[in-house]
């Protein structure tokens, strides 16, 4: 926070060593300790895998990397947002509304989770990807409370031709800490958040493959490009100069700071408890009848369908904010829209951070 809100900012439009403003030398320095830093949090070889730490946000992560990939009405296939998916992996409302960006520039068809387990559907995933053949598959999600399997989506992403793109965004915590499947092994594109669980400044992350490997060898070209060209130079151009200013060297700085603490040993003792909590608080739920999507959690967030006793998440989130409780409506499958949703989705890391444990939640 001290480092968020220093005067640590000057226009420095570019990248460490190729700024277009004079006078960066001490953003440069930074900006290549955030990289480092980065790529230790997420034990990452630097010679395989580049980072790029100047996205405003994941959305604006996302979009970067769509851009950098694809051309207008390529297409895209993420989770679907009553699903548990995110804006910007595709969504468009039942009436055919086409609501983010990712939905108006490009062509998206949504998979969804089974009704009955609330669990990805793979065999119709694999499906929808055959016959739609994306250009960029997405894994992730905004309420989605199980881990992913990342092999199987590594497997349709090699049938279907696709590069595959994981939105780590509310798991990266866990993801650092080892506290859960890890993307890096399967993915081509990783994006994140670098607040929530990770625990940092807010703003978004873009980690990617330095080199494309042949289709053979599991992953794709792009645009029928020769395969020693990598994602780095497309990715970093998307962000700078095509969708971005200058990038915002106080977050970029606060940033590198957050990514030290994720290295140690308190950083991946929090997360433990933020699970632990998690875990707690489903129980409790559940031994209060209550319905929870998937039937509990794997990682640091639960979907409550209220849906069940008659209620809907707007209403229950007043009551919570009238009890001193910041809540969260979200959609639960099934839903029409995002505006009265069903569910409720509740998240444990800012309450273990302020020191609360099992019994609390």
């Amino acid at each position: 926070m001290e480092a968020l809100g220093s005067p640590m900012a000057r226009y420095s439009e570019g990248f460490p060593g190729a700024r277009y403003y004079t006078g960066n030398q001490d953003i440069d320095e930074i900006e290549l300790l955030c990289w480092k830093r980065a790529s230790a949090a997420f034990d990452l070889d630097p010679n395989k895998w580049g980072v790029n730490v100047q996205p405003y946000s994941c959305t604006s992560a996302n979009f970067a990397v769509y851009t950098a990939l694809l051309l207008p009405r390529d297409r895209i296939m993420g989770l679907d947002s009553p699903s548990g998916g995110h804006l910007s992996h595709g969504y468009y409302t039942p009436s055919g509304k086409k609501v983010s960006a990712a939905s108006i520039f490009f062509e998206s068809l949504p998979y969804k989770v089974n009704p009955q387990t609330g669990l990805t559907d793979y065999e119709k995933l694999e499906q929808k990807a055959l016959d739609f053949r994306p250009k960029i598959l997405i894994c992730g999600g905004s309420s989605y409370p199980r881990e992913w399997d990342f092999a199987r989506f590594r497997q349709i992403a090699d049938k279907c031709g696709a590069v595959l793109m994981f939105d780590m965004a509310h798991i990266s915590g866990l993801v650092a800490a080892k506290e859960c499947a890890r993307p890096f092994d399967y993915c081509d594109i990783i994006t994140s958040t670098t607040h929530k669980s990770l625990r940092g400044p807010r703003g978004g992350i873009i980690f990617y493959r330095k080199r494309n490997k042949s289709v053979k060898q599991g992953y794709v070209h792009i645009h029928g490009e020769d395969n020693s060209y990598g994602f780095e130079e497309k990715i970093n151009f998307a962000v700078f100069p095509s969708l971005q200013g200058g990038p915002h060297n106080n977050h970029i700085t606060a940033l590198a700071v957050a990514l030290k603490q994720v290295a140690t040993t308190d950083y991946k003792a929090y997360i433990q408890r933020v699970k632990r909590n998690a875990h707690a608080l489903a129980s409790a739920l559940l031994k209060r009848k209550c319905r929870l999507v998937t039937g509990g959690t794997d990682d640091h967030l639960l979907l409550w369908d209220l849906t069940a006793v008659g209620l809907n998440g707007k209403n229950y989130e007043e009551v919570c904010e009238m009890c001193q409780i910041s809540q969260n409506k979200t959609a639960v499958f099934g839903d029409d829209g995002a505006i009265c949703p069903g569910g409720l989705r509740i998240g444990t890391p800012a309450m273990t951070l302020r020191g609360c444990i099992e019994d609390d939640f």
